[in-house]
């Protein structure tokens, strides 16, 4: 399914990166600071790329995936060329463009496929992200081990990229769209909906990027985890999230009111034990409960969305909006854990799934 094919491969290059990072560091011989601040730059070229791509990309989803996608590669080969630190950060920023451009893009036109086929595609197609990320990041360690450069690393990424683009000309998507409400109540609404569903799913993005981020120096300097182990629980978060999503789509279509409460328990009380467990594989467990009740929710919010609303302006919006869980992530946990320590902050994340516990509260049946 090409769909999932370019789920996979955009993917592929998040989870080498994450392992070619210390290789980068040492080539351009730059502090951990200055790295850090280059990287800032990925979600600043994120955002306003997704906000015009949305715009532009509705009723022309296909080509404008193939684009985004195309140009992703190329961005990512840009970065092997990459030798001073304000290249990078300048890499850094169009990647970040083509990356929240293939965000949405992908999210349009897998909404705009199950309007079309009856068939149920977002979990699948998210369900791809984090298995790629799992054996890519291992590949990319045993390529540093083995003498191969980053810039070698990246190429080969870029071209299975680029090549992964080429097979969207195949795929079944029709053209145009259902003219939007000209009622500017209706749109202000619509909008509406898009924030809150939109803020909704970030309190999910929140959580998965701390959990990315902090959970293997949490196991090195709070629960005394040898580094392979600690490196373990970010996989153990991503297989888990996984696994909700496949289960999701095996099941008979669960009602999104459900989704909620399961994410939002679920997801509170498996980081409030990952953060306040007492070892390893309290820790780890606590991880695996968090990705697997938080997985599913997202993808089916999406859908959702794709089917309440054929102009792809909801589908657009909930992904923009969420994105800033992203964005906000590292500096609210690090904000958190500067007074209250790492194992705290993460617990604390907890609250995030009080809003989604209210949702599931105030809502009936399958409404978003």
């Amino acid at each position: 399914m090409p769909l999932i094919a370019v789920s996979a491969v955009w993917a592929v290059f998040w989870g080498a990166w994450s392992a070619l990072l210390p290789a980068v560091k040492l080539e351009l011989d730059v502090s951990a600071a200055e790295l850090g601040t280059a990287l800032s730059a990925v979600p600043l070229g994120a955002l306003p790329a997704m906000v015009l791509t949305g715009r532009l990309a509705r009723g022309r989803e296909r080509r404008a995936l193939t684009a985004a996608t195309a140009l992703f590669g190329l961005t990512v080969a840009g970065l092997a060329a990459v030798t001073e630190l304000w290249q990078l950060a300048a890499g850094l920023l169009l990647l970040g463009a083509a990356s929240g451009a293939l965000d949405v893009t992908l999210n349009l036109t897998t909404g705009r496929v199950e309007r079309e086929s009856g068939r149920r595609l977002f979990q699948p197609v998210h369900a791809a992200f984090p298995v790629a990320v799992i054996v890519a990041a291992p590949l990319a360690g045993l390529a540093r081990s083995l003498g191969i450069g980053v810039g070698t690393v990246l190429v080969v990424i870029a071209l299975l990229v680029v090549a992964t683009s080429l097979s969207l000309s195949g795929l079944a998507v029709g053209r145009g769209l259902p003219a939007a409400s000209g009622d500017p109540g209706a749109r202000r609404a619509l909008w509406g909906l898009a924030l809150l569903l939109g803020a909704l799913a970030a309190c999910v993005l929140v959580i998965e990027n701390a959990v990315e981020q902090w959970s293997v120096l949490l196991l090195e300097d709070h629960r005394d985890a040898a580094p392979l182990t600690a490196s373990l629980a970010p996989s153990v978060y991503m297989a888990a999230l996984t696994a909700g999503r496949l289960a999701a789509q095996a099941l008979p279509r669960v009602p999104l009111r459900g989704l909620y409460l399961v994410a939002g328990v679920g997801g509170a009380a498996g980081i409030g034990l990952a953060g306040l467990g007492g070892g390893v594989p309290m820790t780890l467990t606590g991880f695996a409960l968090t990705g697997l009740t938080l997985g599913p929710l997202v993808p089916a919010l999406l859908s959702r969305s794709a089917a309440d609303d054929p102009t792809g302006t909801l589908v657009w919006g909930v992904s923009t909006v969420s994105y800033t869980g992203f964005v906000i992530s590292p500096l609210l946990v690090a904000g958190l854990a500067g007074p209250f320590g790492l194992p705290a902050a993460l617990a604390a994340l907890g609250l995030l799934g009080l809003p989604l516990i209210a949702r599931f509260a105030v809502i009936d049946g399958d409404s978003a």
